[in-house]
């Protein structure tokens, strides 16, 4: 499941503004192309903190606050070297949120790679034949 999509960053920002930062040459549409590498680009920076949070990957329920997020990071990139003030802090406040995710600081409430860990099953012992008969080494 992604964390950001073109319709996301839409809903989000609206239409006009996802025009002004990613628009085909003056065609009144939006160029999918560059606003999938956008989403990306944020998909990487957003798994690369989860990941070094322990969580596992890929995620089956994205959570709010990392799909809103995610918007915010893809926009900036969008926006390239015009970012406004705003953007740039939303951006900021992003990748702050997700240090804090990865060092452990805030928690998800998400299954994570060590839940799998204990979860792997019963083990069982039984005896077999002797490498070494007699106990000799």
């Amino acid at each position: 499941m992604p964390y950001v999509t073109v319709d996301a960053l839409v809903e989000r920002f609206g239409r006009n503004e996802i025009l002004d930062i990613a628009e085909v040459e003056a065609t009144g549409e939006i160029d999918e192309p560059k606003v999938a590498r956008a989403c990306e680009d944020a998909a990487g920076e957003i798994d690369g903190s989860l990941a070094a949070g322990g969580y596992r990957l890929p995620l089956v329920k994205v959570p709010p606050v990392i799909a809103a997020y995610g918007c915010d990071i893809a926009r900036y990139r969008l926006y390239d070297d015009r970012a406004t003030e705003q953007v740039t802090k939303r951006y900021d406040d992003a990748i702050r949120f997700l240090r804090l995710v990865g060092n452990g600081s805030v928690k998800l409430g998400l299954p994570s790679v060590d839940d799998e860990i204990r979860s792997a099953g019963d083990v069982m012992m039984m005896p077999g034949r002797r490498s070494f008969p007699g106990g000799v080494f």
